[in-house]
């Protein structure tokens, strides 16, 4: 049984330090939800994400890769230039979970083949089980998994590399070298097909649809090309301005652009007709990143900001958005990322399937934030109104559903519902006391709580009726009848018994007579007539109602008539004459 609540109406409560916030908010009552509470500082169901740590061990973060079937994350890195004792550029492997440092690529073949250490500008691709495809400077495809020594690697001929994209094939990957868009073979790096655009430097691939679109941020277009010809299918005008180039990647799960253009995101549907624009971040913050999550049908932006205090709105912290992907309306409440700008390159962003966490790099910092989802807590189960005696056992339960699983605090009302204060102690699923008469009329409500917010059940009120002090029915059950009573007389003369109900017998002659009138009284008295043992109600007979003492007061009148009558008609005569 949890503690008692408190008796004394307005007495401070006290709780614990993780729900501080959730009882802050408790004395003011929100709205009723469509899950049967009474709302909270959140609606339920809200998805919130919360930085839960952050790493420091990999240097500056270029980009993310979390793979796929082992887990792990993938890093690419170049060295961070404040940390002049160590050179932290190449391949890391960290587990997902707390940053820790599995293992460091940092070799790879230079353009004779000779090895050295290289950064890792871009993560292409997962390889089958661990490993990744990357592209180091100036114009490496490498590939490399957890524990390596070193990287395999080939070099591309022409010039930098700008961008990449995994193949049309499992052995090959995209590549832009400015406007040149080739196939390459990643082993070898030997050239397969290529085109040359008018102009752009960064592209997606939707391999579902064997499309790639190439954006050409300085004429403000975007080229359509289909991969079974490798030529260019259509043109699609982007909205004019003279803003800076963000991103452009493809939504596997519905084959829409999203191009990250000056402070928004335009979006275009698979054919390349304009769906929307996002906007999103504060002030001068502009779109770096993006990735989806096919399961929550849910797109991830991370805006950085300038990192230019001239500049009106920058604040030198950037932002991360999440999206639906089929309405382009937000899922998630947006996120501050302090300090993320883009003054020392792009920020990168990788989600775990499900949406469950996910991984933004500040190249700026030289960090890495995990984040993870939370949904606040949507009620399931609110206790009932009861109503019980004084001293009888209350058991009142309440359930709620949300991610991580929600903590309960109860509370008490001892004001129709105008106040709340906290019951110590009550902090399960089920809150059990004994009922006192001072608990009449209060309500009592659970609170649920997790880090995206608290839910409140709608209130129970607690109605207590008086306690029931007698027993056996209140004196309706069978008293002990009069067979017993008045079983004895006197022969010749009065004689008084007692029944077992308290009632007197008088009687005179014969003893049978008072016998009879003696059970006739002792019946009259209990709830059966005519005898019998039945059990006493506490008090006796003579605690019962006023009718029933007047019956037992007519029986003894009866009784006293007969015997005055016996005694007359026995008297001897005198003898006359």
């Amino acid at each position: 049984m949890t503690p008692r609540h408190p008796l004394t109406p307005g007495r401070a409560s006290t709780a614990s330090a993780a729900l501080a916030l959730v009882l802050a908010s408790a004395a003011a009552g929100g709205p009723v939800s469509a899950a049967g509470g009474e709302g909270g500082d959140v609606p339920p169901g809200t998805v919130v994400y919360r930085a839960t740590a952050q790493f420091t061990t990999a240097g500056r973060a270029r980009d993310l890769l979390l793979h796929p079937d082992s887990k792990k994350l993938y890093v690419g890195s170049d060295d961070l230039p404040e940390t002049t004792e160590a050179n932290e550029s190449g391949l890391h492997v960290l587990e997902p979970a707390d940053g820790k440092v599995r293992s460091t690529v940092s070799q790879a073949p230079g353009p004779t083949g000779t090895l050295g250490r290289r950064a890792v500008r871009q993560l292409v691709a997962p390889l089958p089980g661990d490993g990744a495809v990357f592209v180091y400077p100036l114009r490496g495809i490498g590939t490399a998994k957890d524990g390596d020594a070193a990287a395999a690697g080939a070099w591309v001929a022409g010039g930098s590399v700008t961008d990449a994209a995994p193949g049309p094939t499992s052995s090959t990957v995209l590549v832009a070298q400015g406007s040149v868009l080739s196939e390459v073979d990643t082993a070898t790096a030997a050239v397969k097909r290529t085109l040359t655009l008018e102009g752009g430097d960064r592209f997606a691939h939707d391999r579902a649809r064997g499309t790639v679109w190439f954006t050409d941020f300085g004429n403000r277009r975007m080229y359509r090309v289909d991969l079974a010809s490798f030529t260019v299918a259509a043109t699609v005008e982007l909205p004019a301005g003279e803003g800076s180039a963000g991103f452009t990647e493809v939504d596997p799960e519905t084959g829409a652009v999203w191009v990250g253009l000056d402070a928004s995101v335009v979006v275009h549907d698979a054919a390349g007709k304009p769906i929307g624009t996002v906007k999103g971040g504060a002030g001068a913050d502009m779109p770096r990143a993006a990735a989806f999550d096919a399961a929550t049908h849910e797109a991830f932006v991370v805006w950085q900001d300038t990192g230019d205090s001239s500049q009106p709105g920058s604040d030198g912290d950037g932002a991360l958005t999440v999206h639906r992907t089929r309405d382009l309306g937000e899922a998630a409440r947006p996120v501050v990322l302090p300090g993320n700008h883009a003054q020392l390159g792009s920020a990168a962003v990788t989600v775990q399937p499900g949406g469950a966490a996910l991984f933004v790099s500040d190249p700026a910092a030289g960090r890495i934030t995990r984040l993870e989802r939370s949904t606040s807590p949507r009620i399931t189960r609110g206790p009932e109104d009861r109503t019980v005696a004084a001293g009888a056992e209350v058991s009142l339960t309440a359930q709620a559903e949300g991610i991580p699983a929600p903590t309960v605090v109860w509370q008490v009302s001892t004001d129709a519902g105008r106040t709340w204060q906290a019951v110590p102690g009550a902090t399960s699923a089920t809150y059990s006391f004994k009922a006192a008469a001072a608990d009449n009329g209060r309500r009592y409500r659970a609170e649920f709580a997790n880090a995206a917010g608290a839910s409140r059940t709608a209130p129970a009120t607690l109605t207590v009726t008086a306690a029931d002090t007698t027993t056996g029915g209140g004196g309706t059950a069978p008293t002990t009848g009069g067979t017993t009573g008045g079983t004895t007389g006197g022969s010749g003369g009065p004689t008084t018994s007692t029944g077992t109900d308290g009632t007197a017998a008088t009687a005179g002659g014969t003893g049978s007579a008072g016998g009879s009138a003696g059970d006739s009284a002792g019946g009259a008295s209990g709830t059966t007539v005519g005898g019998g043992t039945g059990a006493t109600p506490a008090g006796g007979a003579l605690a019962s109602t006023g009718a029933a003492v007047a019956s037992l007061a007519g029986g003894a009148l009866v009784l006293t008539a007969a015997g005055w009558a016996l005694v007359r008609r026995t008297r001897p005569r005198r003898a006359t004459g």
